[in-house]
Formats: structure tokens, C-alpha cells, sequence
């Protein structure tokens, strides 16, 4: 074998350098169990996300579409009793967030419901949450099938997700450049030609971030709900509807969301943590449940 010239090692070595401390950078405090939960400490989300202040910029947001809504008369009333229905669950499950994030104390909790086909809803950071009427009806929600959802959504601005991501996004987009100047200069090729297979292997990095960020608020989201009273069990049915409705969907290897089997999988495999939660809610115990019983989905 040639020896490798000092500016190829250089070079190689700033690679191996690039590659490997970017991931070990966003990981680098050690995740924790917290009531059975893995999770990652909420510093190592600030730690590359600028110093933006997320909170304040979704508040913007919000109140800037639930304005636009309001013009469109897409924005249910506040005596709507969907409106009523949501706004009940959040009371019963917002109690408990502080487990998760001490700052919730502090957040401006809003929740509205959008007149939308859409099956969707999310949480913003700081505490907006919408829900688009389409989940509601479309799969025909039980109470507790939207304290699960209601728990996903308000998980990711607790774990505080979004900052996360900024900061991986950040990182992915640093790291690709030096990954591909590398390439580049240790292949002796046009950069244009690197760029593009470490682009796209960036990508498919953030995917894996965002599967991972979907699994850690499936698992908090039913830790919300069961603690106010709602079943867990719901989950595993609501993925089965959701899945009912999502046909074609992307493989899990190309999607930020993971499928629907590897969620109902680890919904069940957490079902030991959660389950006994209700059943306290309910002064009983967990032999004594009832076997939880859903509404029939919506025809489409």
C-alpha cells in the first residue's frame, strides 16, 4: 500500500473528526430514566439552538394563525362543545407537566380547535395547542383517545423538541459541508459531487432525530394521560385508526414519524409503566379495569 501523503492524513483525520463529534456533540450527556421513560436531558436541547427564543416566536405564530383562522371562519367558537371537550382534557392532564418541564409552570396555555379536514394537531412551545377537527371526526375520538394525542403534541414542547432539532439541524448542516469538503479533497473530485451523498445522508440523520423525538412523546404523551385519568390503552387503539387512514404511507426509513406497528409496539412494551398510573386515577387496581372499549371509525 502507498504511504498516505501528510495532507491526505490531514485531511482524513478532519473527516474521521467531523463525522464523529457532531452526533457525539448532541449526545453528550448521557440520557436518564425518568418513570420508566428514557429520556434526554432538556439542556442538550439548548446547547446548538442559537439562543432563539422559541417560546416567544410560537406564540407569535399562533396568535398570527388563529387570527388568519378567525378571518377564514375556520376557527370554532369558544362555546363549540368540541371546543369545551378539548379545553376539559387539557385542564386534566396540564397539571402534571411540570414532571416533565419545571418551566410549564410558567406557560401561557391556549387551546383552540381549527374547522379542517386535516388529521392533525400539535403544540407549539410555551403551551398553544390546536387540533384540527378533521382527527376529531375522522376517527371518531373517544376522550381518552385525545388525551393521548392532546399528551403526544404537549410532550414534544415539553422535551422541548424544536429547540432540539434547530440545534441537530444546525449540526447536520456543519457537519455535511465538512464531510463533503473531505470527500472532495481526499478523492481528488468535483465538491459538487460530494455534497450531494452527504446531503443526503444529513437527511436521513435528522429523520432518525425525529423518529426518536416521535417515540420519546408517544411514550410521555400516555404517561400525561394515564396520571389525569385517561386509559393508555387508547394509543395502541388510536395508531390502529390512524393507521386506517394513512394508507400509502412513506416507509418508516424515509419518514420523520416511525410506523404505525413500531409505535403500537412500544406503546405495549411500556403498558407495565403506564397502566397502573390509570388505574390509581380510578382508585382501583389494575386487575380490576375494565377492557377499554373505542368508538368505531369514522367512514370515510
Amino acid at each position: 500500500m502507498a504511504p498516505i501523503s501528510l495532507k491526505r492524513y490531514t485531511v482524513l483525520a478532519s473527516l474521521c473528526a467531523a463525522t464523529a463529534l457532531a452526533p457525539l456533540s448532541v449526545h453528550a450527556q448521557q440520557a436518564t430514566v425518568q418513570d420508566g421513560i428514557k429520556v434526554r436531558p432538556l439542556s442538550t436541547s439548548r446547547i446548538f439552538a442559537g439562543g432563539t427564543d422559541f417560546n416567544a416566536e410560537s406564540k407569535q405564530q399562533y396568535t398570527q394563525l388563529v387570527n388568519e383562522a378567525k378571518e377564514k371562519n375556520a376557527l370554532v367558537p369558544d362555546s363549540d362543545p368540541q371546543v369545551k371537550r378539548l379545553r376539559a382534557i387539557a385542564q386534566r392532564i396540564i397539571p402534571f407537566a411540570t414532571r416533565w418541564n419545571d418551566a410549564a409552570a410558567n406557560w401561557n396555555w391556549q387551546i383552540n380547535l381549527l374547522n379542517s379536514d386535516e388529521v392533525n394537531a400539535f403544540c407549539m412551545p410555551g403551551g398553544q395547542i390546536a387540533f384540527y377537527s378533521g382527527i376529531i371526526t375522522k376517527l371518531n375520538l373517544t376522550d381518552d383517545e385525545v388525551a393521548v394525542v392532546m399528551g403526544h403534541e404537549i410532550s414534544h414542547a415539553l422535551r422541548e423538541h424544536s429547540q432540539a432539532q434547530a440545534g441537530k439541524g444546525n449540526l447536520a448542516a456543519v457537519g455535511s459541508k465538512l464531510v463533503g469538503a473531505g470527500l472532495s479533497a481526499w478523492l481528488g473530485v468535483d465538491p459538487n459531487l460530494t455534497s450531494t451523498a452527504t446531503n443526503m445522508a444529513a437527511k436521513g440523520v435528522m429523520l432518525k432525530f425525529s423518529r426518536d423525538d416521535e417515540r420519546e412523546a408517544d411514550l410521555i404523551g400516555m404517561d400525561l394521560a394515564a396520571r389525569a385519568g385517561f386509559d393508555p390503552r387508547a394509543g395502541v387503539v388510536l395508531w390502529q385508526k390512524m393507521a386506517a387512514v394513512s394508507a400509502g404511507a412513506p416507509p418508516e426509513f424515509l419518514s420523520t414519524h416511525p410506523s404505525g406497528k413500531d409505535r403500537i409496539s412500544q406503546m405495549n412494551s411500556h403498558m407495565a409503566q403506564v397502566l397502573p398510573l390509570y388505574a390509581r386515577s380510578k382508585g382501583v387496581s389494575v386487575d380490576a379495569l375494565p377492557p377499554y372499549r373505542s368508538n368505531a371509525i369514522a367512514q370515510r
